[in-house]
Formats: C-alpha cells, structure tokens, sequence
C-alpha cells in the first residue's frame, strides 16, 4: 500500500451544503441531546468534516420543554 498517495481533504466554502436538521428532545437525556446536537452543528456527522470550517448544518429542536433531567438537575441548573 502506497501511503504517499493518500490525500487529505479539506472542505471549500462552494462544497458546503447546510440542511436543517429537525431534533425531537421528548423523553431525550439533556446532556446526550445537547452533545448530539452540538456534533451536528460542527458537521462532525459529515464525511466533508473540515475543523477550521463551517461545514454543519442547521437545527431545529422541538419539545424542547420535555426533555429528560437526570439526577438533580432540575434543582442546580435550572
């Protein structure tokens, strides 16, 4: 295998496409969601992933009020 033929890609602002995500946070663990939710805002779901660009797409979160706290969560954060 010839190692020196490998390429790295790096994402152009003309290779980005944003789509809107729709995120249902009923019954979902705070934490989980938001760690979720913060991979798909960077584009680390994306094969295109670039760090130094933005390549992630857009979110809607609904049943935002519904979301699942842990613990005592409830009572130290909110």
């Amino acid at each position: 295998m010839d190692t020196l033929s490998f390429k790295t890609y790096s994402a152009k602002a003309s290779d980005i496409d944003k789509n809107w995500v729709l995120v249902d946070a009923e019954d979902q663990p705070l934490g989980r969601l938001s760690s979720v939710v913060a991979s798909i805002l960077r584009g680390k779901n994306k094969p295109t992933f670039t760090p130094h660009m933005d390549t992630g797409d857009n979110v809607i979160v609904i049943n935002a009020e519904k979301v699942k706290l842990t613990g005592k969560k409830m009572t130290d954060k909110m």
